[in-house]
């Protein structure tokens, strides 16, 4: 629908209606899209409402700045944050939802929209809907909840092990069809707080989903969505987690600023927990935007801190929404931090301990260590093992539906192309042609 008259007609009469001009209206674009008072510009804004030209990267942003939504004829799946009462959580986070499963879009994400998300209400001061019934007729009881987070947790073995590509749209129906009625249902106070954060688990879950399919949009949307249901759940936890995951989107876009706001205001927002793994999992978080923000002194500090918690926590895995953190995977994020900071040999030193010490469970999460491996020991020249490792990370990336395994096999054929004299690199990088060109087919 994008470009047609309908959609110019429908952005000149919001305009108008707030009484702005058409350089107004790109300067609060720019505003929200993270460019300051450098948007779009007049001409283009003219140019859309004249249907000369579709507003397809900006739309997003037009939808949050003049308020679309479902009634408006736009895209549902646009809904803007919440920023209403509670109720406004549950309708916007279904409405997004119920839009995925009529139509699959690709958003872009922004620097604007995921600091947007720190403007929420704090956990103590939200008025939570969970205080009292709705009053609808379903009842909900503690079988509901268990079947939510078993979904959970079934979803999400599907996606560590084989990508977010493959079960996304069954995460998104089981949210719409099957979780809606029970969060707009009745239900006790206790048991009203235990849905909402299994609600704001699927919600992260989907958002993490979007993300490594490459749709960082629609994640940057589902993040924001999942912290407020986790506010009004009053779970310090789900409520970090959900800004955790605005803030590695932040530091994989390259928005290094608003990475480094986020995890800190993650790192705050954890300071309620006893859990070590949680406080491992969120301070690795903020290490790594800032090492990418240059910031070596910051960077260390919570690397050593994540350390002295991962240390110190159970190996078995518990109830807590973090505690798949285990020492294997902090391992591999303090390689790749290690690698940010130019420290190659610990790198390489941590990476290999979360392969060959502590293991890893997941293919996914394997054939990634696996590529980042191959890349620190191309990094120190040690050429042989790199073609070895990625030979190893091309088998077990078979049949993974991830953009982030994708990226890797392209980096590794960029890389390959500069050694291209070493023996067996020829070879390895006919077989990563051959990968990549089965994903596009």
């Amino acid at each position: 629908m994008l470009g047609d008259a309908s959609t110019g007609e429908m952005i000149k009469r919001a305009r108008t209606a707030r009484g702005w001009s058409q350089e107004r209206l790109a300067v609060e674009l720019g505003k929200v899209e993270g460019r300051g008072e450098k948007g779009p510009g007049r001409g283009q804004v003219y140019r859309w409402e004249k249907q000369g030209r579709a507003p397809k990267y900006w739309w997003p942003h037009l939808c949050e700045v003049l308020e679309f939504g479902s009634s408006d004829g736009a895209p549902v799946s646009q809904v803007d944050v919440p920023e209403g009462g509670a109720g406004d959580t549950v309708s916007s986070v279904l409405a997004l939802g119920r839009s995925e499963v009529l139509r699959r879009e690709f958003m872009a994400a922004s620097s604007g929209y995921a600091l947007a998300a720190l403007g929420l209400p704090d956990l103590d001061g939200i008025t939570r809907r969970v205080a009292a019934n709705s009053g609808a007729p379903v009842r909900v009881g503690r079988g509901e909840v268990l079947a939510v987070r078993q979904m959970v947790k079934s979803l999400s073995d599907a996606a560590s092990e084989l990508g977010g590509g493959h079960a996304r749209h069954l995460a998104v129906h089981y949210l719409a069809e099957s979780v809606a009625p029970w969060l707009d249902g009745v239900w006790s106070e206790f048991t009203g707080r235990e849905l909402f954060a299994g609600a704001a688990q699927l919600t992260h879950l989907i958002g993490w989903m979007a993300q490594d399919e490459g749709n960082h949009g629609v994640a940057q949307k589902y993040y924001a969505h999942s912290y407020r249901l986790a506010a009004e759940a009053g779970d310090a936890e789900l409520a970090a987690t959900a800004l955790r995951g605005l803030a590695v989107q932040a530091v994989d876009l390259g928005y290094r600023v608003a990475a480094v706001r986020i995890a800190e205001e993650c790192v705050d927002q954890a300071k309620r927990l006893d859990d070590p793994k949680a406080l491992a999992y969120y301070e690795t978080t903020l290490a790594d935007a800032a090492a990418q923000d240059g910031d070596r002194t910051t960077a260390t500090r919570f690397l050593t801190a994540s350390q002295r918690h991962i240390e110190r926590s159970s190996p078995v895995p518990g109830d807590s929404w973090a505690s798949h953190f285990s020492i294997g995977r902090w391992a591999h994020h303090s390689g790749m931090i290690l690698a940010r900071l130019g420290d190659f040999g610990a790198a390489r030193d941590h990476l290999q301990m979360a392969l060959d010490v502590h293991g890893l469970d997941r293919r996914r999460s394997h054939a990634i260590v696996l590529a980042d491996l191959g890349t620190v020991q191309v990094r120190q020249e040690n050429y042989e093992a790199a073609l070895s490792t990625w030979s190893d990370f091309l088998a077990l990336a078979e049949g993974v539906r991830s953009v982030k395994v994708d990226d890797a096999v392209t980096d590794m054929r960029a890389r390959l192309a500069r050694v291209g004299t070493i023996h067996g690199a020829a070879e390895l990088d006919e077989r990563a042609a051959c990968f990549l060109s089965g994903r596009s087919g």
